[in-house]
């Protein structure tokens, strides 16, 4: 498995701050290396690019190429104010617009335990915020409030990248008699045991929150809590190539979502809110 393409930046032995801003691939990214862990956030997209607690692997995957403009693949892609293909606009960019645009950084602190940040996007009648929690753990959280005069739909995800071993190595426990509905084969579907992933997978488990993802050849089992998002989504291209990806690079990822709208879209009212959470943590 080769090393992580943003550890480059931690492989200085000389001291630096806790948060630094560097320009990489035409992006500005920032830094955070802290005595708990270390990290990589895009500017564009408040994207989570790379999570490391101390003496540790890297929990998330990243392509080590970049395109010169629109989204990054890997870390965690913030999907938003819809989630997939638009339901109506077929011109307009899967996942929203979130992703593409930069975000504000408007809060970041630090603590013995680790560090906490805030971002911000806004747009129209919308304001997004990400607030982020990193140390020994992560923990994202997104929250949308809309303050147009009218109800409006929304559908949004936090589309993990989980670096990993060998996809066809891992298994994912928890979803047990999890019922979903299988994108691939196109029917409804019931989880029988453990999840392997065998030749692509795009299933979307309806509640199911806490997933074991057991990578053997690493001696790694990692907790991931998507919350009480609507629907947990387990996704991997299997052969299918990706763009700007090569072939050896997607063994390295599988992709355990939170996401909340995606067959019906939410509606908000003036005011109201919505929330999606995604946790992780190692279990000994």
């Amino acid at each position: 498995m080769p090393e992580h393409p943003l550890q480059r930046f931690f492989t200085s032995q000389r001291p630096r701050p806790t948060f630094a801003w560097e320009r990489y691939q035409q992006r500005d990214v920032l830094i955070i290396d802290h005595p708990q862990c270390q990290a990589v956030f895009s500017r564009q997209g408040a994207q989570l690019l790379h999570f490391q607690p101390r003496g540790e692997k890297p929990w998330l995957w990243c392509a080590a190429q970049w395109p010169q403009v629109g989204a990054i693949r890997g870390g965690v892609p913030v999907c938003w104010p819809w989630y997939g293909r638009h339901p109506s606009e077929d011109m307009w960019p899967a996942h929203g617009w979130a992703r593409l645009l930069d975000w504000k950084l408007i809060d970041s602190s630090e603590t013995e335990q680790g560090v906490s940040l805030q971002w911000r996007l806004q747009l129209c009648e919308w304001t997004v915020d990400l607030h982020a929690t990193l140390g020994e753990g992560m923990e994202l959280e997104l929250r949308t409030e809309h303050q147009d005069s009218l109800p409006c739909q929304l559908s949004h995800a936090l589309l993990a990248y989980w670096r990993i071993s060998d996809v066809s190595e891992i298994a994912l426990s928890g979803l047990e008699n999890a019922r979903g509905y299988d994108h691939l084969n196109r029917q409804a579907c019931q989880q029988k045991g453990a999840l392997r992933v065998h030749g692509g997978c795009q299933r979307v488990f309806q509640n199911a929150a806490t997933l074991q993802l057991h990578d053997p050849a690493w001696e790694r089992q990692l907790c991931i809590d998507t919350g009480d998002s609507e629907d947990t989504v387990v996704w991997h291209p299997g052969n299918r190539p990706l763009m700007g990806v090569s072939g050896s690079e997607t063994l390295g990822f599988v992709c355990v979502e939170a996401a909340s709208g995606s067959s019906d879209c939410l509606s908000l009212a003036p005011g109201e809110q919505a929330h999606l959470r995604l946790q992780a943590h190692l279990l000994n």
